[in-house]
């Protein structure tokens, strides 16, 4: 399929996982692909086998507004337009809340919420003259609560309801706002908890097809929100959980 050919998408934290295998689904897809992370070594090693004219590389911390204002119109300025943003990047952290300290907590709002918002913002006026789409990415994390993760949680639930926000604000300027919201998935953030083999059996007793989910699954569903495909989907917070959110959270019955 070339659904995105001369269309030109961001996507933030695509120097590994999720924004990795999402920035080669649109760049398969005919997409001119700007790759964006705070890792200007692994965005090298990722954009070496794209085409390299449909190719961008931009080395930005995206808790820090002025650099994704000064990213987006970089980005415009080489192309001379965006269609889609993909609003990825994020960090983890962890622990008990009496021992989340300011700085740790504060990491987190900062890339997963304020990045998240500060893309969307950036991206409007030019998003506007493309009819285009934003997809960020929340979690099931930002659905229900988890044990020790409540700066993530906190992070992960603020947007999902921005981006439902978002999408009655920006509807009538013709712009799509939708996330995904992935369970347990293969990245760099998850490797360690996946090298834990019982950990990992707990998690999959919870999930109704039994396996982590890997990026390229994820990618194909942010690939469809920001398609054609999905022309009358806003506002809406996917699920991409192999049917975690199905269940009432009882145990499975042997």
């Amino acid at each position: 399929m070339h659904r995105f050919k001369e269309k030109v998408v961001i996507v933030t934290g695509a120097a590994s996982g999720m924004g990795e295998a999402t920035a080669r689904r649109f760049s398969e897809e005919g997409a001119s692909v700007v790759l964006v992370d705070r890792n200007a070594e692994a965005l090298g090693k990722v954009v070496a086998d794209l085409p390299p004219e449909r190719s961008m590389t931009q080395v930005v911390d995206v808790s820090q507004s002025a650099a994704v204002d000064a990213m987006v119109s970089a980005v415009v300025d080489r192309f001379g337009r965006l269609d889609v943003i993909v609003n990825n990047a994020g960090v983890h952290e962890a622990g008990e809340p009496a021992d989340i300290s300011d700085e740790r907590w504060r990491n987190v709002m900062a890339t997963d919420l304020d990045g998240v918002f500060f893309g969307c913002r950036a991206a409007i006026p030019h998003l506007e003259k493309t009819k285009g789409a934003i997809i960020n990415t929340a979690s099931v994390s930002g659905t229900g609560g988890d044990w020790g993760m409540s700066p993530y949680n906190a992070a992960k639930g603020g947007v999902v309801n921005l981006t439902r926000a978002l999408a009655l604000d920006l509807g009538k300027q013709g712009i799509r706002v939708n996330s995904v919201c992935p369970s347990l998935t293969r990245t760099g953030m998850t490797k360690d908890m996946l090298k834990d083999e019982a950990l990992v059996a707990k998690f999959t007793q919870r999930i109704a097809l039994g396996r982590v989910c890997e990026p390229h699954e994820v990618a194909a569903v942010i690939a469809f929100l920001a398609s054609d495909d999905a022309s009358f989907v806003t506002g809406a917070n996917i699920a991409v959980d192999g049917g975690v959110s199905a269940s009432n959270g009882q145990p499975a019955q042997d």
